[in-house]
């Protein structure tokens, strides 16, 4: 990783490299941490954040079903994201908020910790999305189940959900494959490691419905209230495994992600084997809507 600019940290920006924890932070332990993965796009018109708003809310959310008490005000988070992309002096970033349990107490009982916050940026790289983007991405239904609402709030986008996505993905790639596909106990779709997961069928595009397990993923909400906003629709309902086979098309969400096309499932090749003209048409559209040439998603956009 490049280190550029600075890391704010409980309303201070600190050098790259200062920007350390004890040994005996309390999530290092126990796993009591919560983030968002945002971007920032280097736009005609200078660089924004995408659906700022939208991420804050979704960290508050994922404080409140963890019990964490934030020590700021979603307006002083925001802020606080466009200082650090702005000192950073990149045009174009991924930012990482994170919220986590810090040093005081040890032991399960968090309480007794302050909650500390953080706040990141680097330069994006395409990585592990680049085979999606052009080519189509090879995933394989993992042997892992899709920890559900039983377990963990699935709503929380929390650092502990992320063990289960970790070993789907790496068994993954342990066999050959790009990404993963996880199910969960009712032997549905849920979602992929780090992404959700859509399907075409005869031109009708269908995701999981959350209940399915999979996080309220805030580009999954910008593809479909993209499609919608061009006279079309997106069905929510449970997937099987053989969905997956014989769909035309799939493609995935995410922010890191964008949108990526699936062109294998296990050894199935889907549709042509190529990405679809479909998944082709949204990445096209939802570029053009990150780069403010969509006057009617202007208002995702955040300039800084």
């Amino acid at each position: 990783m490049i280190e550029t600019g600075k890391i704010w940290m409980n309303g201070k920006l600190v050098p790259f490299k200062d920007a350390k924890v004890h040994v005996l932070t309390h999530a290092l332990h126990y796993s009591t941490s919560i983030f968002e993965g945002i971007r920032c796009y280097n736009t005609p018109k200078g660089s924004a954040v995408f659906r700022l708003p939208e991420h804050v809310d979704r960290l508050f959310k994922s404080a409140k079903l963890y019990s964490m008490k934030m020590e700021f005000t979603k307006k002083e988070i925001s802020d606080a994201i466009l200082k650090t992309v702005k000192v950073s002096g990149l045009k174009e970033a991924y930012i990482r908020p994170l919220a986590y349990y810090g040093y005081g107490t040890m032991g399960l009982t968090p309480t007794a910790n302050k909650v500390d916050m953080a706040i990141a940026c680097w330069e994006w790289k395409m990585g592990e999305s680049k085979a999606g983007k052009f080519s189509g991405s090879k995933c394989k239904i993992s042997s892992w189940v899709k920890i559900d609402s039983r377990s963990q709030p699935m709503q929380a986008k929390a650092a502990s959900n992320y063990a289960n996505a970790l070993l789907a993905r790496r068994e993954a790639l342990d066999n050959g494959y790009d990404e993963a596909i996880l199910l969960n106990y009712q032997g549905k779709v849920s979602e992929g490691s780090a992404e959700n997961i859509f399907i075409i069928k005869d031109d009708i595009i269908q995701t999981p419905p959350l209940s399915a397990g999979g996080l309220e993923g805030i580009t999954r909400d910008s593809i479909i209230q993209i499609i919608e906003e061009n006279s079309g629709f997106v069905i929510e309902r449970d997937l099987e495994r053989d969905d997956l086979y014989n769909a035309d098309e799939i493609f995935m969400t995410g922010t890191a992600a964008e949108i990526k096309s699936v062109t294998q499932v296990d050894k199935v090749k889907i549709g042509t084997g190529k990405m679809g003209s479909v998944t082709k048409a949204l990445q096209e559209s939802f570029r053009d809507v990150v780069m403010g040439k969509d006057e009617r998603f202007l208002p995702w956009l955040t300039f800084i």
